[in-house]
């Protein structure tokens, strides 16, 4: 059931301003991603993840004096996109095993279209419209254009399931972002957040158990710097921002800044890898940009 007066608002040029520097910081994702894996097991570094993000909102909550208690009647909602966020991830994990990365960056790209397209049936005064279709379309195309080159060789139908099983992956994620959209007007984004996590780590400890109970964890330096920037600075700080962004403002006018993440992860990788800035790269990010902006034009 949705609040008499549902926050849907246009951002403003601040909250612009703000979500560029949240896709940003997570585009930097994969790269922490790549360091921890080198002294941390997948399950378990998304186990820890999600502990040190509980320690990170719960912390904030309860310095801002939040109520971290969870109520009876949001129990069910608050188990649904847990559930949500731990399909999405494992899907994803799946499909990138049976197809490439870049493939697998291009079609997780598609879940903005996904957050438009439930949004415009369940979410008030945020329906799907012409400009804001061609903005989507040409974002879309930017990531496209700025991968493509990873694209060569391999066949295509080799790749299909796991193409297909990244589609639903960010389907899930699409419809776990509109859900987080219609209850975080009645669950304050601190608490959602900490039990939408919290949640989650007895599942991914459980996963873990079973398939990597002969891995061990090589506690390093740069393991655990790429750990503490996934669990700080993604999962606690950029997750909650993008949640209490989302108890207010239009989530299809918000979602389009993802497109930015794969291409703000290349620019990571040129910065720390020494990754070449190809034409593509140039030349998508400007779709990108157009993208943004007719999504975020005012009528």
């Amino acid at each position: 059931m949705l609040e008499k007066e549902f926050r849907n608002e246009d951002p403003s040029g601040k909250i612009i301003a703000f979500m560029l520097l949240i896709v940003s910081l997570i585009g930097g994702g994969a790269f922490a991603v790549k360091l921890g894996l080198q002294g941390i097991p997948p399950l378990k570094m998304a186990l820890f993840r999600c502990i040190l993000g509980v320690i990170f909102v719960g912390g904030a909550g309860f310095y801002y004096g939040m109520s971290m208690r969870m109520r009876f009647e949001e129990f069910r909602r608050l188990l649904l996109i847990a559930a949500l966020y731990t399909l999405h991830t494992i899907t994803l994990n799946i499909g990138t095993q049976h197809t490439t990365a870049a493939r697998s960056t291009i079609f997780f790209s598609l879940y903005p279209l996904f957050t438009v397209l439930f949004g415009h049936f369940w979410l008030p005064n945020d329906r799907l419209t012409v400009t804001k279709t061609l903005g989507i379309i040409a974002a879309f195309g930017g990531v496209f254009l700025a991968i493509m080159p990873n694209l060569q060789g391999g066949s295509v139908t080799g790749y299909l399931i796991g193409d297909l099983i990244v589609i639903l992956s960010a389907c899930f994620l699409g419809l776990r972002i509109t859900l987080t959209k219609v209850f975080v007007q009645d669950i304050y984004p601190y608490r959602l957040l900490v039990w939408l996590l919290a949640l989650n780590i007895p599942c991914f400890y459980v996963l873990s158990h079973i398939f990597e109970r002969e891995q061990s964890v090589e506690w390093t330096l740069t393991s655990t710097a790429g750990l503490i920037y996934q669990g700080w600075i993604i999962t606690g700080f950029c997750f909650l921002g993008l949640t209490w962004t989302l108890r207010k403002y239009k989530a299809s006018k918000l979602v389009v800044f993802s497109f930015l993440m794969p291409l703000s992860g290349v620019l990571f990788s040129h910065l720390f890898l020494g990754d070449e800035l190809t034409f593509g790269l140039l030349a998508g990010t400007g779709l990108v940009a157009i993208g943004i902006y007719l999504v975020n034009r005012q009528s």
